[in-house]
């Protein structure tokens, strides 16, 4: 029906698509920004992205960064569903590959034809600063003062604004008790500092609240003491655990040398030895997976911990690096560790012969467990994955009311439960009791209904503590930490937010969940740099140890990309279909959004030839999204230039993309597209 007005309906004017090129930049946060269309905007050292009314090309430049061609690969997406409607498609070209493709043609025709590029032109954005000494400014009125002093915690004044000048980036401080009109100036003077020693526009600047300090502010200092913890206890929640049914051995370090354990002795652990642990066991996807481990006890001997180390480490080479490899401490087991053994006992003394050399030497008694002398043991666990039992001094004062005790003398073994103990915790002694002496009759008996063969085993009866010991339950966040060593000294880069993308194949990281740490290793870093990962970890921990308060002795684990334990994959939003993908960062983009498998991920599915094609073609076909909209039959095609793989879509169908977590500098001010910038 017609309208009775002449302007009550107006026809819609298509809006007038414009062609633009960006240039993206960032391993992790991608900053992109639009230059001039043309082709002396283009250049061998950057990825670009042409935005074309039909069609999306990303230009990879011959010397570009793996990690940023990825990325850009985001940024393609967003475009695609924002300003396209999922409806284009999308063409990867490679500088200096000039393969008869229709696409890599198309490309240059847009530009005028195929012609040399130039040289780049450096740019603010180009400028990477050297990261200097830290330098300390206070601030006041707006003017900047350098405090020629030693950085400490202590310099920090709660009334005032700091400037921390670090070279390549710089962090501004604030005290709790500034006024907002401090803070403003603060900031005003940071930017006219930057100005006038004519840093870079791109020069990082970071705020630093006083109490929510960062990991990267706090290593710039000397010294930098630990807070009171403030956080709430909360109820202990089991962590993941191994798949059960798995194979366990565990060898003693003797010498030169590892001997096997007996399978009845899985369990023991002497205080004088080192040992490995190595626990086989198929995940859910039935790969067989391996944990390994070599364990340190406190009173071991030096030789036999380098010895545990170095024979660890070439069981992990010998397995081709698949194993998870730990290093554990006594009184830092973690619980997937103690899981695998159903009691853990820790005995004093030691079985080695380094432990008894040493002993003899030193003309002191070894104080070895013996299944025939006395012997007490406090059982403090009660589950699976925290079921430690340590043997302690047989003298009533090591008895506690809240926890259960095991009294082993020459003729009789007793149990001795606490007011205070738990019934868990009373099941667990039984076990343990059982555990050492096999088949013998056990009396159980409860605080204060000791017999006097019991006080007598433990040189009479004496007072002891009826209070808990106090365990650190505070929650802690976890850290992801990108690393490098520059000149013998290891620098740390922090990443926030982080989740599964940020773990790059070409990188080594860090995972610091406070109770352990994870050196993760991707499968495109260097054999030299994968040797000395445990290196790395172990500076690492020397680092935060004064920073952080981190323990010395935290289990520290070594971790190969796509053998992700579960207590590794639990700190992010794991996607198993990501592990299986090979290749370089890039690559594994590509595969993710064009809904294909690399060629060893189809070969270890056990899909080979056509049933290969077969699967690949129909991986694709499931992530077009079918229009309800009659299109124009006009062919097209997706192809990646450049690159083995080269997928047809005679249907001109799109593809469906995957959300986008991390394009965070991106601004999109209208549907006209007025505005993409990455500032």
């Amino acid at each position: 029906m017609e309208g009775g007005f002449a302007s009550g309906f107006k026809t819609p004017e298509e809006e007038t698509f414009e062609t633009r090129l960006y240039i993206c930049k960032g391993k992790r946060a991608i900053r992109i920004k639009q230059v001039p269309f043309a082709r002396s905007s283009l250049n061998h050292d950057d990825v670009f992205i042409l935005d074309t009314e039909n069609k999306i090309y990303q230009f990879n430049g011959a010397n570009s960064n793996i990690q940023e061609r990825a990325k850009s690969l985001e940024v393609i997406q967003h475009l695609k569903e924002k300003y396209h409607g999922c409806v284009c498609d999308v063409a990867i070209v490679d500088d200096g590959k000039l393969q008869a493709e229709s696409d890599s043609g198309e490309f240059w025709v847009l530009f005028g034809g195929f012609a040399p590029i130039g040289k780049k032109t450096v740019s603010d954005d180009d400028v990477v600063l050297e990261t200097t000494a830290p330098k300390l400014y206070s601030i006041n009125g707006g003017e900047l003062k350098f405090e020629d002093i030693p950085l400490t915690k202590a310099v920090l004044e709660n009334t005032r604004c700091f400037l921390l000048d670090c070279g390549a980036e710089m962090f501004v401080w604030v005290g709790r008790v500034t006024q907002l009109e401090d803070r403003k100036a603060a900031t005003k003077a940071v930017e006219e500092f930057i100005i006038n020693q004519k840093r870079p526009k791109t020069t990082r600047v970071t705020q630093v609240i006083q109490g929510y300090e960062s990991h990267a502010f706090k290593s710039k200092f000397e010294s930098w003491p630990a807070g009171t913890a403030t956080g709430n206890s909360v109820n202990e929640e089991v962590p993941p655990l191994l798949e059960g049914g798995g194979r366990l051995e565990v060898w003693c370090i003797d010498g030169n040398a590892r001997s096997p354990l007996p399978k009845e002795d899985n369990g023991k652990f002497y205080s004088g030895d080192c040992y490995i642990v190595l626990y086989t066991y198929h995940s859910g996807d039935k790969k067989e997976e391996y944990y390994l481990n070599y364990w340190i006890g406190k009173e071991s001997t030096a030789d036999d911990q380098v010895m545990g180390a170095e024979l660890a480490n070439t069981m992990w080479n010998s397995l081709k690096g698949r194993p998870v490899l730990g290093r554990i401490y006594q009184g830092k087991e973690p619980p997937q560790f103690v899981a695998l053994f159903q009691p853990m006992v820790i005995l004093k003394g030691g079985i080695s012969s380094g432990y008894k050399k040493i002993t003899e030497e030193k003309g002191a008694a070894s104080g070895t467990y013996s299944p025939e002398g006395i012997a007490l043991l406090r059982v403090s666990g009660t589950a699976i994955h925290n079921n430690k039992t340590l043997h302690v001094d047989a003298l009533a004062t090591s008895l506690s009311s809240t926890d259960c005790f095991v009294l082993q003398t020459g003729s009789a073994m007793f149990t001795w439960h606490g007011n205070s103990s738990t019934y868990e915790q009373q099941q667990w002694a039984a076990k343990v009791a059982e555990f050492l002496k096999p088949g013998v009759t056990v009396k159980h008996c409860k605080e204060g209904t000791e017999s006097s063969a019991f006080w007598f085993a433990l040189d009479g009866k004496q007072s002891y503590t009826s209070k808990p010991i106090m365990q650190d339950t505070i929650v802690r966040d976890p850290h992801l930490y990108a690393f490098s060593i520059r000149k013998g000294r290891l620098e740390v880069t922090e990443i926030f937010n982080f989740c599964q993308d940020d773990l790059l194949t070409e990188d080594l990281m860090i995972l610091d969940t406070h109770g352990e740490v994870f050196i993760w290793i991707g499968q495109c870093v260097e054999p030299k740099e994968k040797q000395k990962a445990f290196e790395v970890g172990q500076k690492y921990i020397e680092h935060a140890m004064s920073i952080e308060d981190l323990s010395p002795y935290v289990p520290l684990y070594k971790v190969s990309e796509g053998n992700e334990p579960c207590f590794f994959k639990t700190y992010f939003s794991w996607d198993n279909t990501k592990s299986v993908i090979h290749g370089n960062s890039f690559q594994k983009k590509l595969s993710l959004l064009f809904g294909l498998r690399s060629e060893g991920a189809s070969r270890s599915s056990g899909n080979g030839g056509p049933t290969q094609r077969a699967s690949a073609l129909a991986a694709l076909s499931s992530a077009f999204n079918p229009s309800s909209q009659p299109k124009q039959a006009i062919p097209s095609r997706l192809m990646i230039v450049g690159l083995q793989a080269r997928v047809m879509d005679p249907l001109n169908v799109p593809l469906h993309w995957l959300p986008c977590p991390h394009l965070h500098s991106i601004q999109l001010r209208s549907r006209s597209r007025q505005s993409l910038s990455g500032y």
